[in-house]
C-alpha cells in the first residue's frame, strides 16, 4: 500500500487526498464545530440538530462531549461507524487530487484566519513527558480521555479533524504568500458557518511547485540553528516544528490508533500513520489567544477558599481575596500584585508588591480577585490547577473547562453549590519559546479563539 500523495518525510509532511461533500451538500448543515466544545451548552447542540435535521452532515461522524455524561458510548459511536458507511456508498463524499488546501476563515471576531490543510506524520509526533519530537502537544495530554475517541477512530473509514497546529512563522513565510495567489486555485468551498460562526473558504493546492515551496519555507523553520538561535535552546534539544494548539487529545488518539495498527503489522506506509491536520501561524493577526475557564459544580463555596487558602500558605505563597475587585482589561500571568485590579479595590501591604498570580472568583453569593503572592509555577493556570485537582477529586465534585464567561456567569448565579473562576491567558508569541523552555502546559491553559471561533470539521480523509 503506497501513501496517497507526495511524503516530505525530513519535515513529518504529506499531501493528502482530502474528501469533500460534493456540490449538492448544503455545506452550512455539514461543517459543525469540533466536538469539544459548548459541553455545558446543551441547548447549542440542539440547535445543531435542529438545523441538520436528516442533511448530511459532520454531526453524524463525531461524538460531541456535551453527551459523555449520558453514558451511551456504544450506542452514540455505532451510530456514527453506520454514517461513515453510509455517506461514502451514498456518494455523499468525492476524493480530491493530492494536495493541500489553503484554508480561509472569518470568524466573529477576525475579518480573516488563514490555515493550511496537511497531514502530519504521527511517527514524528510524540505526547510523551520530555518529548523532543518535531511535532508535540503544547498541553499536557490526559490519558483518561483517549478512550471515547479510540473507540471512534479504530474502526472508523475516515477522519475528519479539529486538530489546529502552529507554526512559529513571523516573517509569514509559509501560508500567507499561497494567499496572495489564491485567484490562480482551484476554489473547494465557500459558504456561512452556523450559529454566525463566520464564513470558511478553502482552495485547492495541487500543484508540485506550489507544495514545494510550503515544504521550503518549512524546512527553513526547522533547522538546528534557527531553533537554539531563536528559544535560546540548548545543545541536546531537538527543533520543534509544528506545535499542537487545539485539539491535542485528538492527534494523541491518532497515535495511539496508529501504534496499535503497528504492533499489529501495518506497514510503515499504511495511510493511518498519517492525521490530517490545520496548520495555523501563531503569528497570523486573525488568532486570537484567550484563558479557559474553570467551572466547579458541587462544593460549598466556604470549604473551597479554605481549602484553597491553606493549600498555598503550606506551599509558602501568601493569598488573599478581594471581593468586589476585577481584573483590568489586559490579563496576564503573572504581573506585581494588585497592579491590575479595578480603581477602588484595596488589599494587604505584604501583596503590594512582587510575583503574583491572579485570577476572579465568582459564586452565586460574591464575586472578586484571588492573589496568590510568591507562587512556586509559572502559569496562573498551573497554580490554580495545582490545588484545584486535587480538591475536586477529593470532594468529589464536577469539574468542567469552559471558554465563555457568560457561561460561568449563568451557571453560578442559579446554583449556589457552583463555584467559577476566570484566568488571564497568555502571550501567544511566547507559546512555542515557553513549551521549548518549560515543557508542555497545564491541561487547557489557552483556547485559540473563543468557541464559535474553533475549527470547524470539514474536510475528510479516508485511512482504513
Amino acid at each position: 500500500m503506497a501513501f496517497e500523495g507526495p511524503v516530505f518525510n525530513d519535515i513529518g509532511l504529506m499531501a493528502p487526498q482530502v474528501l469533500l461533500p460534493t456540490s449538492e451538500t448544503d455545506m452550512t448543515k455539514w461543517s459543525v464545530i469540533a466536538c469539544d466544545q459548548y459541553t455545558s451548552e446543551g441547548a447549542y447542540w440542539k440547535r445543531v440538530e435542529e438545523l441538520v435535521g436528516e442533511s448530511p452532515s459532520m454531526l453524524r461522524l463525531i461524538y460531541p462531549e456535551v453527551f459523555l455524561p449520558e453514558k451511551r458510548d456504544e450506542e452514540i459511536i455505532a451510530a456514527i461507524l453506520e454514517k461513515m458507511k453510509e455517506y461514502p456508498a451514498a456518494g455523499v463524499l468525492e476524493k480530491h487530487d493530492p494536495g493541500f488546501v489553503l484554508v480561509d476563515r472569518k470568524t466573529p471576531s477576525a475579518e480573516s484566519r488563514l490555515g493550511l490543510v496537511v497531514a502530519l506524520d504521527l511517527e514524528l509526533y510524540s505526547f510523551e513527558k520530555g518529548s523532543q519530537s518535531l511535532i508535540r502537544p503544547t498541553e499536557k495530554t490526559i490519558e483518561a480521555r483517549l478512550p471515547p475517541r479510540i473507540a471512534v477512530r479504530k474502526d472508523a473509514p475516515f477522519e475528519s479533524p479539529h486538530i489546529l497546529v502552529l507554526i512559529d512563522d513571523p516573517e509569514k513565510t509559509v501560508i500567507e504568500p499561497l494567499m496572495e495567489k489564491r485567484n490562480s486555485l482551484k476554489k473547494l468551498y465557500d459558504f456561512e458557518l452556523m450559529e454566525k460562526s463566520g464564513h470558511l473558504a478553502g482552495y485547492h493546492v495541487s500543484a508540485a511547485t506550489d507544495m514545494e515551496v510550503v515544504v521550503e519555507s518549512l524546512r527553513k523553520l526547522a533547522t538546528k540553528d534557527r531553533f537554539q538561535a531563536k528559544y535560546g535552546a540548548k545543545d541536546d534539544q531537538n527543533p520543534i516544528l509544528f506545535a499542537v494548539g487545539d485539539g491535542n487529545h485528538s492527534l494523541a488518539t491518532a497515535k495511539r490508533c496508529w501504534e496499535t495498527l503497528k504492533a499489529n503489522g501495518a506497514k510503515e506506509d499504511h495511510p493511518s500513520r498519517f492525521a490530517l491536520v490545520e496548520i495555523n501561524n501563531v503569528h497570523d493577526d486573525g488568532l486570537k489567544f484567550h484563558p479557559i475557564h474553570r467551572l466547579i459544580e458541587g462544593v460549598n463555596p466556604d470549604d473551597l477558599f479554605q481549602s484553597m487558602q491553606k493549600f498555598f500558605e503550606a506551599e509558602g505563597s501568601a493569598v488573599s481575596f478581594e471581593e468586589g475587585a476585577r481584573l483590568g482589561e489586559e490579563d496576564v500571568n503573572d504581573r506585581t500584585c494588585g497592579s491590575s485590579l479595578s480603581s477602588g479595590s484595596t488589599q494587604e501591604d505584604s501583596l503590594a508588591s512582587g510575583h503574583c498570580h491572579q485570577f476572579e472568583f465568582l459564586c452565586q453569593s460574591k464575586r472578586g480577585v484571588v492573589n496568590v503572592a510568591r507562587p512556586k509555577r509559572v502559569l496562573a493556570v498551573a497554580t490554580l490547577d495545582a490545588w484545584l485537582n486535587g480538591y475536586v477529586s477529593e470532594k468529589e465534585a464536577e469539574l468542567d473547562y469552559v471558554h465563555e464567561e457568560y457561561t460561568i456567569e449563568g451557571k453560578t448565579q442559579s446554583d449556589d453549590r457552583t463555584m467559577g473562576f476566570l484566568l488571564p491567558t497568555i502571550d501567544k508569541n511566547d507559546l512555542v519559546r515557553t513549551v521549548v523552555k518549560e515543557g508542555v502546559l497545564p491541561r487547557k491553559t489557552f483556547s485559540m479563539g473563543h468557541a464559535p471561533e474553533k475549527r470547524f470539521y470539514c474536510e475528510c480523509r479516508k485511512f482504513a
